[in-house]
């Protein structure tokens, strides 16, 4: 009787919590509706005459739940939660200190792109081929459109992995970290845990026999819980410290607490120049424009509380894919780890049919999706994020392809990945 006491008090306090942080939420919404003049969607009160419905039982209103066909009223609500509320005591904030890189345009129409996005939550399609952006297109006004523009951030946690692994190859060349076979051996945090003197390609790879604790495709949650809520040395107290936790055979099992793993270590190695690490490489190589959010910073820094998550303009995202493809391309030292962790892919095996549309790829390497079905001619490098965004980078033939998007399901809102993906990569965009 107590236990179920307990539970019950414990599921009283949890919604009365929900509920208190979604009325903050909302509070902070209509406040962003009147200081950026949306008044049409005010009320005199102050309160907003928007019909949003918020159902999504399995994150708890954090996102749009997967399978939810949400009216364009929830739709303006959740690209404010994504990508204006505020995230300054959550993200560490770079900005640019020199001039940004400026693409080159020579823009060509393309009229299923246009129809895609009138009917679909698509926010920016971007396609650059050979030196130029050959489409460049944002959701419609009667859409998304009035709330967007090239300064606005475009919130993701898992395009943010391949991010991570970007900067893994800089802290490499940079003799922070030994190579992708140094074993993981060195870090206190994960003493007596099944990661522990694994190598960094398990890591980067996602097979480090997690499985049993960690399955993100199980209803959209993880058998961990909040872990992304949580320091690392929390998550490992409550469930790797112990002698039952034992590592399973090493296939591919994508989650994001491996990079939260792989984003804490390399700050552990890099030690006190961690910020300038960062920003040396938003800005020296990659010439941002805009600032980037990336990170996650709290009091409890040396409690390992990175996590992976990012926020860019669409211009920034394509600016990090074109560096990730020169340095490829350049075969410099950061093009060198690229061509091996591609050289080191894994298969996905079953667990691809588990992926959405977008990211059911053939294999999986350096936190990269790889070998897209139907260009299996093609060294592909894509970054997947929760909501249908995508970055495909074609690194032998200058073409990256970026989509920025609020929400994918298999209903209303499932874009047509084939066309606005895959087919660009096939025989690129014709010029008249």
């Amino acid at each position: 009787m107590k236990k179920i006491f307990l539970i019950l008090t414990f599921s009283l306090l949890a919604s009365s919590n929900l509920f208190a942080t979604e009325w903050s939420n909302q509070i902070e919404f209509n406040k962003w509706l009147s200081e950026n003049g949306y008044n049409q969607y005010l009320n005199e009160q102050g309160s907003n005459n928007l019909n949003i419905k918020i159902k999504n039982k399995a994150l708890s209103g954090t996102n749009i739940a997967y399978h939810s066909n949400p009216n364009r009223d929830s739709l303006i609500y959740y690209l404010w939660k994504y990508s204006y509320r505020d995230r300054s005591q959550h993200l560490k904030e770079f900005k640019p200190t020199n001039s940004s890189y400026d693409f080159k345009f020579n823009l060509i129409e393309d009229k299923f792109v246009k129809k895609q996005m009138k009917t679909k939550a698509i926010l920016s399609y971007l396609y650059y081929q050979n030196g130029e952006v050959l489409i460049d297109e944002l959701s419609p006004k009667e859409q998304l459109g009035e709330f967007l523009n090239n300064e606005t951030k475009f919130y993701s946690m898992s395009m943010s992995k391949s991010v991570t692994s970007y900067l893994v190859g800089h802290a490499i060349c940079e003799g922070y970290i030994d190579g992708v076979d140094a074993r993981v051996n060195d870090w206190p945090i994960i003493k007596d845990s099944l990661y522990h003197d694994q190598k960094l390609i398990n890591f980067l790879n996602m097979n480090t026999g997690d499985q049993k604790y960690i399955d993100e495709f199980d209803d959209g949650t993880s058998k961990l819980g909040a872990y992304e809520d949580e320091d690392i040395a929390t998550t490992m107290r409550f469930h790797f410290n112990n002698k039952n936790t034992k590592k399973s055979k090493e296939r591919y099992n994508y989650n994001g607490f491996v990079t939260q793993l792989i984003l804490n270590y390399m700050k552990f190695k890099i030690g006190e120049d961690y910020d300038k690490f960062y920003s040396k490489v938003f800005n020296d190589k990659i010439k941002i424009k805009n600032s980037i959010r990336y990170g996650y910073t709290s009091y409890k820094e040396q409690f390992g509380n990175g996590h992976p998550n990012i926020m860019a303009t669409r211009f920034d995202y394509l600016r990090i894919a074109k560096a990730i493809m020169d340095d490829y391309q350049n075969d410099t030292c950061v093009g060198k780890y690229l061509k091996e962790i591609y050289k080191r892919r894994i298969p996905k095996g079953s667990k691809s049919q588990e992926e959405p549309y977008y990211n059911r790829t053939k294999s999986y390497g350096g936190q990269f999706h790889m070998d897209y079905p139907g260009l299996k001619d093609k060294i592909i490098f894509g970054m997947g994020g929760y909501g249908g965004n995508a970055i495909l980078i074609d690194m032998e033939n200058s073409r990256i392809l970026l989509v920025n998007s609020l929400h994918y399901n298999n209903k209303q809102y499932k874009y047509n990945h084939k066309k606005l993906l895959l087919d660009p990569f096939k025989k690129g965009k014709q010029i008249n």
